[in-house]
C-alpha cells in the first residue's frame, strides 16, 4: 500500500535573511514529516537560497497546483496576495506567517513557527472561505477585452497625476452619479483593512458578505462610501469626455489601461480564496492587535442575564 505524497507549497519573500532562515526551517520539519516542499516555480532566487537543505520541487514543473495540499507563506500581506495567485486554480487554504509589519492577512507571527508546524503536519487547521471578486473591462463598443480577479480590491485610477478622470458608477444596472475623482475602489470585506481603510472606507467584519465602493478624492457633493449587497454588480465607466487614460489595479499586483469609453464591471467570483486558520479568534481582537488599537478602559463584557426582547 502506497501513501499519497503530501505537497505543501512554501511562498517566501526572498530579499529579507530572517524570512530565508524562518523558510529554511518551515522546509526543514516537511521533510522531517515526510512531506515534500514545493516552491513557486517564477522565483529563482528563493529556489537557489533554499535548495540547499533538501531536494525540493517546483510548482507547475514538478507538481501541479491541484495536488498542492497547503501553502505556507512567509511575509506579508503582498506575499500573502501572491500565494493566492499562485493556488488559484487549485483547493489549497494558505495559511500565513507574518515577516512583515501588519500583516493583516497573516495567521500566526514567526515566533510560533515550530508549533504552527507540528499543527500543519497533523493536518490540525480550519479553513475560512474568503469572498473574492470577479473583474471584467470592456470597450466602448462593449466588447471584453480583459478578465481577472481580486481578494482585496479592484481599483480604477487615473493615469497620470496631473489629470482628474470623469466616471459614472452603476448599480445592478442602474446609474448612481458621475463625477471626477482621482478613482474608485471596490473592495471585499478582506480587503475593507487594505486600501479602502486608507481611503476612508468602512471595516467590513469577514462573515458579512458586501462590497465597498469608495471614491477617491471625488469632486462631488454625493460621493460617500457606499456597501452594496454580496450579488451586486458594480460597474464604473470613464466617460469619454475623460482627459487621458486610467488604469485598473488588482489586489495592487495585476493592472490594464483604461482608454476613455472603458468600462469596468465588477462582481461577485464564483471561487472563493481559502484561508488556514490555526486559532479562530474574533476578528475584534485581530483588529485590535493588528492596528494596536487602545481598550484601555474595557471593564468585561456585559454578564448580566440577557432578557427577551419585548
Amino acid at each position: 500500500m502506497t501513501t499519497q505524497q503530501r505537497n505543501i507549497l512554501v511562498v517566501a519573500h526572498a530579499r529579507r535573511e530572517e524570512t530565508i532562515a524562518a523558510a529554511l526551517r518551515v522546509i526543514g520539519a516537511l521533510t522531517a514529516a515526510g512531506a515534500r516542499p514545493v516552491l513557486p516555480g517564477d522565483d529563482p532566487e528563493i529556489v537557489a537560497a533554499l535548495a540547499e537543505i533538501a531536494p525540493l520541487v517546483t510548482l507547475g514543473v514538478d507538481v501541479d497546483v491541484a495536488d498542492i495540499e497547503l501553502a505556507i507563506v512567509l511575509g506579508g500581506d503582498g506575499t500573502i496576495l501572491r500565494a493566492a495567485e499562485l493556488v488559484r486554480d487549485g483547493t489549497a487554504p494558505i495559511l500565513g506567517i507574518n515577516m512583515g509589519h501588519v500583516g493583516f492577512l497573516a495567521e500566526i507571527e514567526a515566533d510560533v513557527i515550530d508549533d504552527a508546524m507540528r499543527r500543519v503536519i497533523d493536518r490540525d487547521y480550519e479553513v475560512e472561505e474568503r469572498m473574492a471578486l470577479s473583474v471584467r473591462v470592456k470597450d466602448a463598443p462593449g466588447s471584453v477585452i480583459y478578465e481577472t480577479w481580486a481578494l482585496n480590491e479592484a481599483t480604477v485610477e487615473k493615469a497620470a497625476r496631473e489629470r482628474m478622470m470623469e466616471v459614472i458608477i452603476e448599480i445592478d444596472g442602474r446609474p448612481l452619479s458621475s463625477f471626477g475623482c482621482d478613482g474608485i475602489v471596490i473592495a471585499t470585506p478582506t480587503g475593507s483593512t487594505a486600501y479602502n481603510f486608507s481611503a476612508g472606507g468602512p471595516v467590513i467584519w469577514p462573515t458579512v458578505e458586501a462590497i465597498a465602493v469608495v471614491p477617491l478624492s471625488a469632486h462631488a457633493l454625493f460621493a460617500r462610501p457606499l456597501v452594496v449587497g454580496p450579488e451586486a454588480s458594480v460597474a464604473i465607466e470613464v466617460l469619454a469626455r475623460t482627459d487621458g487614460t486610467g488604469i485598473l489595479w488588482c489586489d495592487g499586483r495585476r493592472s490594464h489601461d483604461l482608454p476613455p469609453g472603458a468600462r469596468v464591471v465588477v462582481r461577485r467570483s464564483r471561487r472563493s480564496v481559502r484561508l488556514a486558520r490555526l486559532h479562530p479568534a474574533p476578528f475584534t481582537d485581530r483588529l485590535v492587535r493588528k492596528f494596536q488599537l487602545p481598550v484601555t478602559g474595557w471593564r468585561g463584557p456585559d454578564t448580566t442575564p440577557a432578557r427577551e426582547n419585548p
